[in-house]
């Protein structure tokens, strides 16, 4: 029935009383505010951001940050013709990151940014590769046998790598033992074919860092004995923004001989909205000059070193508005406080009595835990990440990689915006959801596949880069 008079200007409209289609769509227009009310609507079953303990992703910028992605989100970062100011303040950010992990590049440091640090990790491993190729072409060695190293607690961009440029991944196995990327063997692994090591800053399964110096000693004394030039490429999506403010001390960055590529999340522990990543290189000369593009674009030669074109200019000019805004004091004052709750956490949990922690270290804002042995529990943390989701917490449950697979685990994230309030209620709820679980008087059904060696797959584990 067709309604004359709406009682309001959206709920009572004839486009709103009915279904709209989902999969295909709909032959006429309706109103903005209607169209609006539709997905926001809809919008509004997804999880809160805020409450979400599992991504890395930044959920909480300042109004200030708000207002400068509104005002530039319609310009294309690629044309850099039009917007030439958003390209210089892209060229300040590479500068100002390759500074912080102390490059001796000058006075124009080599990088990008880039969609994220998946699309960072992917250039950094491609120009590994032209290096590793060009190197052996001069030497008239064949070139078909590329690989490199990694640890199994990997992110999945470099499984795509793997992939999508024909190169062989060896993964070092993370054990109980060794919790990082072993350097000895790492030297083991190693061959003439070996394009990099890639070490882990900030490791997406553990929260635990790779000894970046290390392992660049330990290549250097098989670099001189062999006469390769086996590099490393740090893959610092988190560390790369935690390092320089915690533990600036530490030696992980370009100060290392065979570090001639590191890649970073600006949109994690930078403090940005979704998406923007960097890569940085030690030297121009580590850059092959096949992936530095001059497109011609709109009337000019456009250079062009990442691997997507066309994407919002907005993130580049937050991540410069943060820069700004917060310098070395805030950033470190920020990223303290996200260690500081992550501490708070972790001792609650550790005053529960059920749980154990696989490391004492805590380098980056998140750290893993399992359940203590009990043959009498009746759950998993399968279940307790059930039971936390239904409260609102997305906290994710999975188990370890390859070496590891029968051990499940939890993790935390915490970021910026993730207060010792919300930790406080954030453990009110675990206590309460394991007193429920602990009250069950048959296993779940989680228990008894796992007791079957059945193990479910992960539930709310976010690799987002």
């Amino acid at each position: 029935m067709k309604t004359e008079n709406p009682i309001t200007p959206v709920f009572g409209t004839d486009e709103e009383a009915r279904v709209a289609p989902k999969y295909e769509m709909p032959e006429g227009m309706m109103p903005g505010e209607v169209a609006y009310q539709i997905v926001h609507d809809e919008a509004m079953l997804d999880g809160n951001s805020r409450l979400n303990l599992a991504t890395f992703v930044t959920t909480w910028m300042d109004d200030y940050a708000r207002k400068v992605m509104t005002e530039n989100m319609d310009k294309n970062m690629i044309d850099k013709t039009e917007y030439p100011q958003t390209a210089e303040i892209e060229r300040r950010c590479v500068n100002i990151l390759a500074k912080l992990w102390n490059s001796p590049e000058k006075p124009y440091c080599t990088g990008t940014s880039t969609v994220g640090s998946s699309e960072a990790c992917m250039l950094g491993g491609i120009a590994a590769l032209k290096r590793w190729q060009k190197r052996r072409k001069a030497k008239g060695l064949p070139i078909d046998k590329p690989n490199f190293i990694i640890s199994t607690c990997m992110q999945v961009v470099w499984e795509k790598f793997a992939i999508y440029w024909d190169v062989e991944m060896r993964m070092i196995p993370v054990t109980a033992e060794k919790i990082t990327l072993d350097p000895q063997d790492v030297v083991k692994a190693c061959d003439e074919n070996t394009i990099c090591v890639v070490p882990i800053q900030g490791v997406t399964i553990t929260g635990l860092n790779d000894n970046v110096k290390e392992i660049n000693d330990a290549l250097d004394k098989l670099n001189t004995e062999k006469g390769w030039e086996i590099c490393i490429h740090v893959d610092a999506a988190t560390g790369g923004f935690i390092h320089p403010f915690i533990d600036p001390e530490t030696i992980w960055d370009f100060r290392l001989k065979w570090v001639l590529s590191i890649s970073t999340s600006g949109h994690k522990f930078g403090l940005v909205y979704p998406g923007v990543g960097w890569v940085v290189w030690k030297d121009k000369q580590y850059l092959p000059e096949e992936m530095n593009f001059a497109v011609n674009y709109l009337g000019a030669n456009i250079p062009s070193i990442s691997i997507n074109f066309s994407r919002p200019g907005n993130q580049v000019l937050a991540q410069y508005y943060q820069f700004m805004r917060l310098g070395k004091e805030g950033y470190k004052k920020v990223q303290q406080n996200c260690l500081n709750v992550c501490l708070y956490l972790k001792e609650q949990l550790k005053k529960m009595g059920i749980f154990e922690f696989f490391s004492n270290d805590m380098p980056n804002p998140l750290f893993i835990w399992k359940l203590k042995d009990d043959p009498n529990r009746k759950w998993t943390l399968y279940d307790l990440s059930d039971a936390l989701h239904v409260e609102g917490w997305q906290v994710p449950a999975y188990t370890m990689p390859k070496a590891m697979e029968d051990v499940i685990i939890m993790r935390v994230v915490v970021r910026q915006g993730t207060g010792f309030d919300l930790a406080d209620l954030l453990m009110e709820d675990i206590k309460r959801c394991v007193n429920q679980l602990d009250a069950l008087k048959e296993p779940t059904n989680s228990a008894l596949m796992w007791a079957k060696k059945e193990p479910q797959k992960p539930r709310g584990f976010n690799h987002s880069r």
